[in-house]
């Protein structure tokens, strides 16, 4: 670290409110994920938190919010030593974290999430008190979600924001937010960052995990970078530069990495020029008056007509929830639609099979990672092969998986796609989130696919794994691909589309090039304003 990297934290400040002293964490396996990091956090502050996946992240938040235990070093308040045995405990001291992996009971609605939470023994909090409870938090933080509807039936977004919502009722004083905008409108994410700055002017401390450098430099007052679990970086944010961030996380200056982390149609490094809307090539995916209904029964994708031409990248933008989870599904196979049609390359898609469809040419990018891209408890190997695994080439005699073979193919995506993982038998939940999200892009494109559909694809990951999920997919446009990308993430849709929709209420506001419309006007699109009222 050199002096325009040496700690911030000696501004001026009411004291601490929380210190990690020296924390070292080595996991059970050997892996070494935090070497003796120190970490102080202030009242009155929004700390940044950066660094790759895998750089220890995770592993400081959640023993700092009660999760996990140190291996060595302490936790400290002006007080003394802190130990958490659960998270409950850090929540009763006043720290609360929303994690990537939603903490939720699927089968209850947000209000009963929220009642559950703040349950103790012979001491419970009534539904109305809840409820009301709740109302005034989506009021003040412009956080809106249905209160009636069971969790596990509400889109992705909507189910981080029901987490957000359920710690914030607790009035935590140190608040900790995993990648808390990546399903926000523009819009959303303004009044969000206005209530992390009231929060923060209340008293309250802020640690913000996120991959975007512009979010860390618009909101927070402090930045701290993590590499390789060492702490690298701990700058005042007026004074950072998004180079030299970028040089911390990776640890080298790398030529258009910084570009990569902001993007923009003009600075994305892209391997060749964007496809002319309309003459890309033949007709891919070919969809017309489709209508799907959504788990709540109500429609959730209202009569969508589009076409996905080879060599292009056909993007699709909107706050999640508004029917693009529903409309990857029935391409997928995953859903049944209730009219229309889908086809892939004339054939009908519709109420088929995955394997089916897959078999026609469509590899899928899902946007859960852990619930429908891989099993955690397999090995690579077994992940590797999931829905190939009865390729010829994969079994023997009497159908006996031939795990040489396997192993050797393995071996070839972990060196095509950089994979980083001890061998074909190391467990997919040992891999970092970017190296899980390599081995579900490995072996769908493995698969040669007609098209890929790729829904949120790079949601969670760093810089370094985001922009190789994202040249990948460029690469693949240019081999003559078509590419249907589903994102919330806004910049990203408008750095890779040649051709941008933007979905609202399971209907296209509107349907045109990246560069037609500003941000604002994207933004008006997103939250439901008609195309013929935007100026």
């Amino acid at each position: 670290m050199n002096a325009n990297d040496a700690p911030a934290n000696a501004r001026a400040a009411d004291g601490y409110f929380l210190r990690a002293e020296n924390i070292t964490k080595v996991y059970s396996d050997g892996t070494v994920a935090l070497r003796e990091a120190t970490l102080e956090i202030h009242p009155r502050e929004i700390v940044g938190l950066l660094g790759e996946n895998g750089a220890g992240k995770t592993t400081l938040t959640k023993i700092l919010s009660g999760l996990l235990p140190p291996t060595s070093g302490r936790v400290t308040s002006p007080k003394g030593v802190v130990r958490f045995a659960s998270p409950r405990e850090a929540l009763d001291f006043g720290i609360g974290m929303v994690h990537q992996h939603f903490a939720l009971v699927g089968t209850f609605t947000a209000t009963e999430n929220v009642a559950l939470s703040h349950e103790r023994p012979f001491a419970r909090i009534r539904l109305d008190q809840a409820r009301e409870r709740l109302e005034g938090l989506m009021k003040e933080s412009g956080l809106h979600v249905p209160l009636d509807v069971p969790v596990e039936k509400l889109a992705v977004g909507e189910q981080q924001r029901v987490e957000i919502l359920k710690v914030l009722s607790r009035g935590v004083r140190l608040l900790i937010l995993d990648e808390p905008t990546s399903v926000l409108t523009p819009l959303e994410v303004d009044e969000l960052f206005l209530l992390l700055r009231r929060l923060r002017d209340a008293g309250t401390s802020i640690i913000l995990i996120t991959h975007k450098l512009k979010e860390v430099q618009s909101v927070t007052d402090r930045i701290v970078v993590l590499r390789r679990g060492e702490l690298v970086g701990d700058v005042k944010t007026s004074t950072a530069t998004t180079e030299r961030l970028a040089q911390l996380m990776v640890g080298r200056a790398v030529e258009g990495e910084s570009t990569a982390v902001e993007l923009s149609a003009e600075q994305l490094p892209r391997a060749g020029a964007r496809s002319k809307t309309g003459s890309s090539g033949e007709s891919i995916l070919h969809v017309a008056d489709l209508v799907a209904k959504g788990s709540t029964g109500d429609v959730a994708v209202d009569g969508l007509s589009f076409d996905v031409h080879a060599g292009e990248i056909f993007g699709i933008a909107g706050v999640e929830g508004n029917g693009q989870s529903e409309l990857v599904e029935c391409l997928t196979g995953l859903r049944r639609a209730v009219s229309g049609i889908a086809t892939i390359k004339g054939t009908d898609i519709l109420g088929k099979d995955p394997r089916e469809i897959y078999r026609l040419g469509v590899a899928h990018i899902p946007e859960d990672r852990w619930r429908l891209g891989l099993v955690l408890p397999f090995t690579l190997a077994e992940n590797a092969i999931l829905g190939v695994h009865r390729w010829k080439e994969f079994r023997g005699p009497l159908s006996f998986m031939r795990w040489g073979r396997i192993n050797r193919h393995v071996r070839e995506l972990m060196d095509r796609f950089e994979i980083q993982a001890t061998g074909p038998n190391a467990p997919a939940k040992s891999l970092s989130g970017g190296n899980q999200q390599k081995l579900i892009v490995g072996r769908e494109l493995a698969k040669n696919p007609a098209i890929v559909v790729a829904s949120q694809p790079t949601r969670g990951l760093d810089i370094g794994a985001a922009k190789y999920i994202r040249d990948l997919l460029v690469e693949m446009r240019n081999n003559g691909r078509a590419i249907l990308l589903v994102s919330a993430d806004l910049d990203e849709v408008l750095a890779l589309a040649d051709r941008l929709a933007i979905m609202y209420e399971g209907r296209f506001m509107t349907e045109c090039a990246p560069t037609d419309l500003n941000r604002q006007q994207i933004g008006m699109l997103m939250g439901g304003v008609e195309r013929k009222e935007v100026v």
